[in-house]
């Protein structure tokens, strides 16, 4: 087996309708700033060191009917009912929660408010 590289994520890439205009709200939503913005590109710093960033550059196809990718957000527990709530006031659209699938974690899927699927989760205390 090959020993870790020091991989890490350094930015997500999304095709935009308006990358300007969602970029702001990935910047908004993330705690992020939008960077290097035109009308074909822009980028959206990381809030913190070893956080990720997003790059969102114009759309040159439709969109796929179904998205096999997507992000997953985490928020500390007992809080994703509240950032789905600011999430939603921004621009997304909540789509559904899943509350008992599995043991260590809830979650509720969202889109962006160009229709990018993304989720926000919640994992109980250890114990």
């Amino acid at each position: 087996m090959t020993p870790a590289t020091g991989l890490t994520l350094g930015a997500v890439n999304v095709e935009a309708d308006d990358p300007r205009a969602l970029a702001a709200f990935w910047a908004e939503l993330l705690g992020g700033a939008v960077e290097g913005a035109t009308d074909e590109y822009a980028f959206v710093s990381a809030r913190e060191p070893g956080g990720f960033a997003m790059f969102f550059q114009q759309r040159i196809e439709p969109r796929p009917e179904r998205q096999g990718q997507h992000v997953d957000l985490t928020v500390p527990w007992g809080t994703r009912e509240a950032e789905v709530g600011r999430a939603v006031r921004l621009g997304a659209t909540h789509r559904w929660d899943v509350l008992d699938e599995v043991p260590w974690v809830q979650w509720s899927t969202l889109t962006d408010p160009e229709g990018n699927l993304f989720c926000i989760a919640e994992h109980p205390p250890a114990g």
